[in-house]
């Protein structure tokens, strides 16, 4: 299993970013992928997450809700967040995450569940700086 994020950057309030992350090694149709972000001092915590397959069933943390936007492409095994309207506070490495052997179903526990499972993958991360 491989989680490749990119597109990352530094943009000033109000910019724009798409992330991307790159699955492989796992069946990218039947699976759940999510978002966290760490911001330096602080814990990891979830972003956004979604369903892979045709039920497309998202979630957002309040934080995002209204900026970020979370979409798959099963043709590309890519999920990306579109991240609009960015703030200071959006600073952070941003990483994409999946449990394959229990891949749950989008929802507020579904962060803390796959951040406490055996069996989650990671991506490397990439930097999103925000300045004012």
């Amino acid at each position: 299993v491989q989680l490749v994020e990119s597109g990352g950057g530094s943009v000033q309030i109000g910019g724009s970013l798409i992330l991307s992350c790159v699955a492989s090694g796992f069946a990218f149709d039947d699976s759940v992928i999510g978002w966290f972000c760490q911001a330096p001092g602080k814990e990891r915590e979830g972003v956004a997450c979604t369903n892979t397959n045709d039920d497309g069933h998202v979630y957002y943390v309040k934080s995002v809700k209204g900026r970020f936007t979370i979409s798959s492409d099963s043709a590309k095994n890519t999920v990306y967040l579109r991240m609009n309207n960015l703030e200071p506070e959006d600073t952070a490495v941003y990483f994409c995450a999946t449990d394959p052997l229990y891949p749950g179903y989008p929802g507020p526990m579904w962060f803390e569940s796959l951040a406490a499972g055996i069996a989650a993958y990671w991506g490397q991360g990439t930097q999103v700086s925000v300045s004012s």
